[in-house]
C-alpha cells in the first residue's frame, strides 16, 4: 500500500468542517440538560485560626462554614450560575495576623472570590486590608474591633455585630437585670487579655460603666496564653467587686472561672461582654460548677428557630457544641451564597456591589434583614445569655428569651 498523500480539496475542507459542526451540535442537544447547565465551581477562601492558642475556636469556625457549603451544594448550588458549587479553599491563620496575611496571599493567587472568616479582631484587621490589595471581597465571621469597618474598604463586610452595638447592648441589660433585682450591684472589676480585643472591651467599659451607676475598682489586664490566673483572683478576693466582668478567649476565660471556684470567690455575678466560654456548651458540660450562672452579651443563635435548632442537632451528632463560631460562619456563607445567586455572579467586583445591597433575612440569628452600611451589617444584634442547670438560656432580648435572669447568683 501507497503512503502517498491524497491530496485535499478546498471544497472537501469546507464540506468536512459543516459535518463536524453539525455533528457537534447535534451532540449538544442530546447532552443530558444537567451537564450542559452546569456552572464552573465558585471558589471560596474559607480562613480561621486552627493551630496555636485561637484554635479551637478557628476549628468551630471552619466547621460552621463547610456545613453552610455542604448544605448549598446538596441543594443544586448557586441556580443562576448554573447550579455552580461552592468549591472552599482551607486557610490556617495559625492565631497570628502575618499567618493571616500569608493565606489571604495564597487565597488570591488561588483566584478565590470571596473570603470568609478571621475570628480574632487582630487577625481580620490584617487580612481585610491584604484582601483589599486585590478587591477581594471578604466577609467577617466574628472580629469585633470597629475599626475594622471604619477604614473605608470597599472589599469588607461584618456580618455579626462590633464593640460598639455590642457594649450598647450589654450595659442597658445590665442596667435592666441590676434595676430588677433592686440594684445589688454597684462595684466592677474587669479583667481582659491584652490583645485588641480586650484591650479595646476594657476601654469602652472603663468609659460607660460609670455612666450607668457602677465603680470600676480595678482593671487587669493579661496575655494571651496564660496558664495561671492565682494571682489576679487574689486580687479580686481582696477587693470583693460585686460583679467581675472578664473580657478573655475561651481557654483563659475557663481558668479564669475554675480558679475563682477554687479559691472560693463568688461575686454577686460574672458578667461577661463577648465571653470567650461563658456562652459555651463545652464549658457548661465540662465545668458545670465554674460556669454556674454566668451571665453573658454575645453573639447567639435565635433559640426559637427551627432551623437554628435543627442545625444544632447536626452538630452535635458529630460529636461537637454548637457554639457562636459554628453560626456565625454558616450564616455568613449563606449570605455570600445570597449574594452570588442574586448578582448571578462570581466577579469580585460584582459579588462586592451584591453583598453591599444586601437584603437577606434568612439567617438563624436573631438579626432582622442584612443592611450593610459602610460594611457593617445594621440588622446584627447580641443576645443576653445566662448558665441556667445544665444549658444556656436567653434571658434579653425578650424577643428571644427562653428563660428570666437569676441575679444575683450568691
Amino acid at each position: 500500500m501507497s503512503d502517498q498523500k491524497i491530496p485535499f480539496s478546498r471544497r472537501q475542507f469546507l464540506a468536512t468542517t459543516a459535518l463536524g459542526a453539525a455533528t457537534a451540535a447535534a451532540g449538544s442537544i442530546a447532552m443530558p440538560s444537567v451537564l450542559r447547565a452546569a456552572g464552573k465551581p465558585v471558589k471560596l477562601g474559607v480562613l480561621h485560626p486552627v493551630t496555636g492558642a485561637l484554635s479551637y475556636s478557628g476549628t468551630q469556625g471552619r466547621l460552621g462554614a463547610t456545613l453552610a457549603i455542604d448544605e448549598i451544594n446538596a441543594a443544586g448550588g448557586i441556580k443562576s450560575l448554573g447550579g455552580a458549587k461552592i468549591e472552599p479553599m482551607l486557610g490556617d491563620a495559625q492565631s497570628k495576623p502575618a499567618g493571616g496575611v500569608a493565606e489571604v496571599e495564597k487565597m488570591n493567587s488561588a483566584g478565590v472570590s470571596c473570603v470568609v472568616g478571621g475570628y480574632a479582631s487582630s487577625i481580620c484587621l490584617a487580612t481585610t486590608q491584604a484582601a483589599a490589595r486585590y478587591d477581594l471581597p471578604y466577609v467577617v465571621d466574628v472580629g469585633v474591633a470597629d475599626s475594622i469597618v471604619k477604614r473605608g474598604l470597599k472589599n469588607t463586610f461584618r456580618f455579626g455585630p462590633g464593640f460598639g452595638v455590642i457594649a450598647k447592648a450589654a450595659l442597658d441589660n445590665l442596667v435592666t437585670i441590676n434595676d430588677g433585682a433592686g440594684k445589688p450591684a454597684k462595684t466592677v472589676m474587669i479583667v481582659h487579655e491584652d490583645s485588641l480585643f480586650g484591650s479595646g472591651l476594657a476601654k469602652l467599659l472603663n468609659a460607660q460603666l460609670p455612666g450607668k451607676g457602677f465603680k470600676v475598682l480595678e482593671t487587669i489586664a493579661h496575655p494571651t496564653p496564660t496558664r495561671d490566673f492565682n494571682t489576679i483572683v487574689l486580687k479580686i478576693k481582696a477587693q470583693n467587686p460585686d460583679l467581675v466582668i472578664p473580657a478573655d478567649y475561651y481557654n483563659e476565660y475557663v481558668l479564669l472561672a475554675r480558679t475563682m471556684l477554687q479559691q472560693h470567690v463568688r461575686p454577686k455575678g460574672i458578667y461577661s461582654v463577648l465571653g470567650g466560654a461563658a456562652s459555651s456548651y463545652k464549658f457548661v458540660k465540662e465545668f458545670q460548677a465554674a460556669a454556674k450562672g454566668i451571665m453573658d452579651c454575645n453573639h447567639w443563635f435565635n433559640p426559637l428557630s427551627d432551623k437554628a435548632q435543627a442545625l444544632k442537632k447536626k452538630v452535635e451528632a458529630k460529636g461537637q457544641f454548637f457554639t457562636y463560631e459554628v453560626y456565625l460562619n454558616y450564616s455568613a456563607v449563606g449570605l455570600v451564597a445570597d449574594a452570588l445567586e442574586r448578582g448571578a455572579s462570581a466577579d469580585r467586583a460584582n459579588l462586592i456591589a451584591s453583598l453591599a445591597s444586601s437584603t437577606w433575612s434568612g439567617h438563624i440569628m436573631p438579626y432582622g434583614p442584612t443592611k450593610f452600611v459602610n460594611g457593617q451589617n445594621q440588622g446584627a444584634a447580641p443576645c443576653n445569655t445566662q448558665v441556667q442547670g445544665n444549658d444556656i438560656k436567653v434571658i434579653l432580648p425578650k424577643k428571644f428569651a427562653d428563660a428570666k435572669p437569676i441575679f444575683p447568683i450568691s
